[in-house]
């Protein structure tokens, strides 16, 4: 089977946050006040994308992935650094771009012979691309963005998206995630802001019911005692969503993304019982895991790290760290958490 994409043990490695920096981070009197998010971009910028425009994964060998692109399309877009956003676009377009679809391989290693050599795709890299050269295309007037935001919204449609137990399903990857009537997915892959903006494109009738079954997914994978989701599930049947059993039944390094997209999309509802997980940690003084197993309810004996903090922040309303970390998954969470 092709290796899976985004499986939080081979790609990310968290930086482990200390329980001083989860309790200063949502502790507003103890925080300065939050730099500009130019600085932030200006940080990022400088320790994760380099001169060709490629965004480095320092946390994972210094490769890098269609996830990583994205995001640094999307915060170059927001910072309004063209420049930097071309670098990236050219890039990602030369060196990941498939070329029998307009997808992109999920995983780009510097080190190996063929550094593409699985050419399965992310989706969720896809969809952020997607929604950041089309935002691109429209404010520097750059129809060859536009173009290819077209070509890839409609490549998600087509592979991406199976039709299996009456409900729209968007998959993680076009290989490696259908097994009969099980369907493997990702819920921390639903980018609702993105998706959303593909459906005032293209209009409802292309993607509402993947916007529509995905919301319903979301709220079906919630397990244990505190009902919160697991990285990946499985669905095998009309309604029965459950962690996927080849992989541990963690709300972790994946399923952070869930209450931050929610956050992001105006969705902050299908997030609420992570929400009250969280407060619950905190009225109780107690340092939230960076990872909770679903079945057993065992607790990483370790706090979230800065970008799972600002997530937090995010969608409690509370603050967020005043420093952007020095690991590139954490600190493009933190990233993420400050995007309006």
């Amino acid at each position: 089977m092709t290796f899976l994409p985004d499986t939080g043990i081979n790609r990310r490695n968290f930086t482990l946050g200390l329980m001083l920096a989860m309790t200063a981070a949502c502790n507003t009197d103890a925080q300065s006040r939050l730099p500009a998010r130019d600085t932030f971009w200006r940080t990022w910028r400088d320790l994760y994308l380099n001169p060709e425009g490629r965004v480095v994964d320092t946390g994972n060998n210094g490769i890098s992935h269609s996830e990583g692109q994205s995001y640094g399309l999307l915060f170059a877009y927001k910072a309004g650094d063209a420049e930097a956003f071309d670098k990236i676009a050219k890039w990602t377009q030369s060196r990941l771009s498939r070329p029998d679809m307009a997808l992109h391989a999920w995983r780009y290693d510097p080190s190996a012979s063929n550094p593409v050599a699985d050419q399965n795709n992310a989706t969720d890299g896809d969809l952020v691309i997607a929604w950041a050269l089309g935002m691109a295309g429209q404010r520097w007037n750059r129809s060859d963005y536009t173009a290819r935001a077209a070509q890839i919204r409609a490549a998600v449609r087509s592979h991406c998206v199976i039709e299996r137990h009456g409900m729209s399903l968007l998959l993680p990857g076009i290989m490696g995630f259908v097994n009969g009537q099980e369907v493997t997915l990702n819920p921390s892959y639903f980018a609702w802001p993105a998706l959303d903006a593909f459906a005032k494109i293209d209009g409802q009738q292309v993607w509402g019911s993947v916007i529509r079954d995905s919301e319903a997914i979301t709220r079906l994978a919630r397990f244990g005692s505190a009902h919160l989701p697991s990285d990946w599930v499985v669905i095998g049947a009309p309604g029965q969503v459950a962690p996927a059993r080849d992989k541990p039944p963690r709300f972790g390094y994946d399923a952070i993304r869930v209450p931050l997209y929610a956050a992001l999309g105006g969705r902050a509802a299908l997030a609420s019982d992570i929400a009250a997980y969280w407060r619950s940690n905190l009225s109780a003084g107690k340092p939230i895991p960076a990872w909770v197993d679903v079945v057993t309810g065992e607790e990483a004996n370790y706090a979230l790290s800065a970008g799972g903090a600002a997530v937090v922040g995010r969608l409690l309303g509370s603050a967020q760290p005043s420093q952007l970390t020095n690991d590139y998954y954490a600190a493009s969470l933190q990233m993420l958490a400050r995007y309006q």
